[in-house]
């Protein structure tokens, strides 16, 4: 695999997983919220973190089709998903969900050749590795909401 490549992945997995830089991941700061927590609307017009967790799931399994070479947009409820069902069972397979869409998109950043970095998504005005860093930065952005969330 290439150094460019494997550089994605390592971004990908530490502003995900850990360690980051910039303070607690998405991962780290979710391992202790509960599904009442999670449901919690602390801010009028905001997002739950449930909210979040949905939405940072549905834009990396989006990701990964432009990846697929798929023209993807996400609007409406594909964007911020509903929370249909608000148990404990509930919040921990939408955890799950978004770990699982976080493995296929590292996944899928592990099959591209250095060369397609460049190529353009389809229907955007971005490469695929400034796409990339988009997700990962879009993870960085929601890990701040969460923190500050969970302080209220």
């Amino acid at each position: 695999m290439s150094d460019s490549i494997e550089r994605l992945i390592r971004q990908l997995q530490n502003t995900y997983h850990g360690p980051s830089w910039h303070g607690p991941t998405l991962k780290e700061l979710l391992a202790d919220v509960t599904a009442g927590q999670a449901e919690k609307k602390g801010i009028r017009n905001a997002h739950s973190i449930w909210e979040i967790v949905l939405h940072a799931a549905a834009w990396k399994r989006a990701v990964e089709r432009r990846l697929e070479g798929a023209a993807t947009s996400l609007q409406g409820e594909e964007d911020w998903p509903p929370v249909e069902h608000s148990s404990e069972s509930a919040w921990r397979t939408a955890l799950d969900d978004l770990d699982t869409a976080h493995d296929a998109l590292v996944g899928r950043v592990r099959q591209l050749a250095p060369t397609e970095l460049d190529r353009f998504a389809p229907a955007q005005k971005v490469s695929l590795y400034a796409t990339i860093h988009g997700v990962i930065q879009h993870d960085i952005y929601h890990a701040g909401q969460i923190a500050l969330l969970k302080k209220l």
